[in-house]
């Protein structure tokens, strides 16, 4: 290709200096192109002091699990080396021993560099050349620090025990030991959303205290950091995990909400007041004794459409065991709410004030639509969203 690109250019001598100019440049690209390709991949090296002639190990982190790489055999300069490739960041363990060891996070190209002294290997170390192993090193260290100043205070709690003056300084200290939780919590929330999308924020959302607590416990931290880095390596076997426990914590959290709210309303469930197509107002409060289905829906939702045919079947089967459906539309339009009740042969209570009943709503606290809870006859909720074959299993179990 240059040669033809030099016949084409050759009459024009004026221009020579134009031409040897990217000819020069094409020489470079081609240099440059060439020790990519033959450089390509990561490498770790380092030297270790008081280590010569021992084993260094090279191990894959994984979710759950860890992964032998690579062992070496450290020279008698006490020099060692790893080459190896990834397409995404990757943590590694480097190791003299199991108790004995250095997290690395690696990048595809990075040429990192360790000195340290074998004896204290795992917490007086020099990283060099990965900027995500710097990171590692940052956190870890400032865990440790942290970790160091509670047992300070666990100690002095102790020592003082028999002190006159005990309670006092308990006070003092369990207010100082808080502050420095809270630092420690400050300082690691502060680092993920700084780094949303570096693998370094997996490391830290991880962190745990000896007692095996974990250092961060902000939900929107987490969520933050797992949806950056979710979509940057949705490949990564770590990113898949922190994403799917977000998901989990979520719906363990909306859960415990959810118990809370069955808790604390349960037996008074929140009266609901509303009129039906024909203006008459009538309370949910007024079927007790009745097992009643809280049913909230939209004339306009086809999901919602869709379910009244079940309603029907379960509304039809248990009536006359003492089953009543109080339907709540959140809709806004009339004749649509007419027809729905028309067409889809609605027997039951419905009602809705054409605003979305929004009072209703928020003090059942529903998100989406449809949704339902079925309350027993003294208007505690005993179960929620039920469809189909549960709606089914539950009504028989409680009105058998």
């Amino acid at each position: 290709m240059v040669y033809r690109i030099l016949l084409i250019l050759r009459p024009q001598k004026k221009k020579s200096m134009i031409y040897n100019r990217l000819i020069f440049i094409l020489f470079i690209l081609v240099l440059i192109f060439s020790s990519c390709k033959k450089d390509s991949g990561f490498s770790i090296s380092g030297k270790i002091s008081h280590a010569e002639g021992d084993t260094i190990y090279l191990e894959e982190l994984y979710v759950s699990t860890r992964k032998p790489v690579a062992k070496v055999k450290i020279d008698n300069n006490g020099e060692f080396e790893f080459k190896g490739k990834v397409s995404i960041p990757t943590y590694y363990l480097l190791m003299l021993s199991d108790n004995n060891f250095i997290t690395l996070l690696v990048d595809s190209v990075e040429q990192v560099y360790i000195e340290a002294d074998a004896a204290n290997f795992g917490k007086e170390y020099v990283v060099q050349g990965s900027l995500g192993s710097i990171q590692i090193k940052e956190l870890t260290e400032h865990l440790n620090r942290t970790e160091h100043k509670l047992d300070s205070l666990k100690q002095l709690n102790t020592l003082y025990q028999n002190n006159p003056d005990f309670q006092e300084l308990n006070a003092r200290w369990n207010q100082e030991y808080a502050s420095i939780i809270e630092e420690q919590s400050k300082f690691s929330i502060n680092f993920v959303l700084n780094n949303p999308f570096s693998m370094a924020s997996v490391y830290a959302l991880y962190q745990k205290y000896r007692d095996q607590s974990y250092v961060i416990r902000d939900l929107q931290t987490m969520r933050t950091a797992a949806s950056a880095l979710h979509a940057i390596y949705p490949n990564s076997n770590l990113v898949k995990a922190l994403y799917e426990n977000t998901l989990q914590i979520l719906r363990d959290e909306k859960a415990a909400q959810m118990k809370k709210f069955i808790e604390e309303e349960g037996v008074n469930s929140p009266d609901v007041l509303l009129p039906d197509i024909n203006g008459k107002e009538i309370a949910l409060s007024s079927l007790r004794g009745k097992v009643v289905l809280l049913h909230f829906w939209a004339a306009e939702d086809q999901g919602s459409r869709l379910l009244n045919s079940l309603l029907v079947e379960a509304y039809q089967k248990y009536r006359s065991k003492g089953f009543e459906i109080y339907q709540v539309n959140v809709g806004v339009n009339r004749s649509e709410w007419i027809d729905a009740i028309d067409t889809d042969k609605l027997k039951w209570i419905n009602v809705g004030d054409l605003e979305g009943s929004t009072t209703a709503r928020l003090s059942y606290n529903i998100q989406s639509i449809p949704f339902n809870y079925l309350l027993d006859g003294e208007g505690k909720i005993v179960a929620r969203n039920l469809t189909g074959a549960d709606l089914d299993k539950t009504l028989a179990r409680i009105l058998k």
